[in-house]
């Protein structure tokens, strides 16, 4: 499958001067945060897939107009034909608001995610807003990347890590595009846009991923058809 990913910054030629070759083939796309509402719902309606995020830290705005049929994945896991997808929004906290959490609150999060993440018997996508500490972050507080993020991948070891909030256009060589974390993970900044094919062998198949309850339950919508 080929998927889309977007994080921080309006793409011109995905919005103002959009081109449907731009979207051709495209089966799914995923935000990583820090985008305009009317840029994710504009994408959603033009390319006719599923499009789903994570909040930034610039994305408290989405609590009272949330984009327009789009899916949002924070604090959940959104299987996609199979490719398990965790959504994990927001940044370290440098100021009071929303979307931005102290390294013991993301922590928080993921313990509250541990059932579901075990039902499922893990994911294969990991998707955020912040970087992983050490992984693509800065030194500044507010784009320091997450220890904890280091812990869950070095737990359940998905395929991909896509994130955002380290801006390409920063300057200082901060910016990595891909980076591969010991666990075996690839690490993605999908700053701007980023074209990424996975193939059938980097997820279980639909049904297969090895937990009995999650796969009895899988297999049940597939035979009666609501499985997407």
């Amino acid at each position: 499958m080929k998927i889309l990913a977007i994080a921080d910054e309006e793409d011109k030629g995905l919005w103002d001067f959009f081109s449907p070759d731009r979207v051709k083939d495209v089966d799914l796309i995923i935000s990583c945060g820090d985008l305009n509402h009317n840029y994710l719902e504009f994408l959603e309606s033009m390319a006719n897939v599923p499009l789903l995020y994570v909040s930034g830290n610039h994305d408290g705005g989405y609590g009272q107009r949330p984009p327009e049929g789009c899916e949002c994945i924070d604090d959940r896991i959104y299987n996609f034909h199979g490719l398990r997808i965790l959504g994990l929004g927001g940044s370290m906290r440098y100021k009071p608001g929303p979307c931005m959490y102290t390294e013991q609150e993301m922590k928080s999060r993921i313990g509250h995610m541990m059932p579901e993440i075990m039902l499922k018997n893990g994911f294969d996508v990991l998707v955020t807003h912040a970087p992983a500490r050490g992984y693509g972050d800065m030194e500044d507080l507010p784009h320091t990347g997450f220890e904890c993020f280091n812990t869950l991948m070095n737990r359940w070891h998905p395929k991909y890590m896509l994130h955002g909030h380290v801006h390409q256009t920063y300057g200082g060589g901060d910016f990595k595009r891909e980076l591969m974390h010991p666990c075996g993970t690839k690490i993605i900044n999908c700053f701007d846009k980023y074209y990424i094919n996975i193939g059938d062998e980097d997820h279980p198949k639909a049904g297969k991923t090895g937990s009995f309850l999650y796969d009895l339950f899988i297999r049940s919508q597939m035979k009666v058809g609501t499985f997407k």
